[in-house]
């Protein structure tokens, strides 16, 4: 697939931006460089790889406002990200407890904007669920690493890898899902539960009960889209 290079000005400036933030961050969190390069990193990797999976599918020749939305996600779920393997004050983990806020407020508002500039796209819809994804993941890692649930939690952010992973043995998984109300609340959920669960003022073994009722949402969200496409896929012939 050919590069999309009209994104390449937005990508740039968020990348050098998250290197601006992750020094920063880095060095009053104590992580140092080894911070920044991680956050880089995911920042990159997440980018990139929504550039190269879907970039075709972006019809419009400008980047659009809600992309640029979901891309300062990105960076600062990659801000979440280079706390991983690095201990953490309760003031660094306040943060992230910011961070998800932040997040959580961006997620509603970048779908209001592509609606609202007539730019939606498989593209921007992408580019927002893997940074969705991968954000989770990430929070999931964090929740597990400071010990306030054990390694179970991470199921909150493999789910929905496996469940596209899944789908590539079984077609009718991956046929598209209908959107929502209760995808979305779980989806919003999940960066809430787990933010909570994170929160220096809930400890073991509260924030591992907070952990299981955000997986088991997740779990009965995933069940239900799955008995779904089960019933609407098409007979075998």
């Amino acid at each position: 697939m050919r590069y999309p290079r009209r994104y390449n000005v937005v990508l740039a400036i968020g990348f050098g931006m998250t290197l601006a933030l992750a020094s920063i961050v880095g060095s009053w969190a104590g992580a140092g460089a080894a911070y920044a390069l991680e956050a880089v990193l995911f920042f990159a990797a997440l980018t990139i790889g929504v550039v190269v999976v879907a970039g075709g599918q972006h019809p419009y020749p400008r980047f659009g406002p809600a992309n640029i939305v979901t891309t300062i996600r990105a960076m600062l779920a990659a801000l979440a990200a280079g706390l991983v393997g690095h201990p953490a004050s309760p003031a660094v983990l306040w943060s992230v407890v910011g961070l998800i806020a932040l997040v959580a407020i961006l997620d509603g508002v970048d779908g209001h904007l592509a609606r609202a500039t007539r730019m939606a796209s498989a593209f921007g819809a992408r580019f927002d669920m893997e940074t969705d994804a991968a954000f989770i993941f990430v929070l999931a890692i964090l929740v597990w690493q400071y010990g306030k649930a054990g390694a179970w939690v991470l199921l909150c952010g493999l789910m929905r890898y496996a469940f596209v992973a899944a789908g590539r043995l079984l077609p009718w998984l991956a046929a598209p899902l209908r959107a929502t109300r209760r995808g979305r609340i779980v989806a919003v959920g999940q960066s809430i539960g787990l933010g909570v669960a994170l929160a220096p003022i809930v400890p073991p073994p509260a924030s591992a009960m907070v952990a299981v009722v955000t997986l088991a949402a997740l779990t009965w969200s995933f069940a239900v889209d799955v008995m779904w496409l089960k019933g609407v896929r098409p007979p075998v012939e």
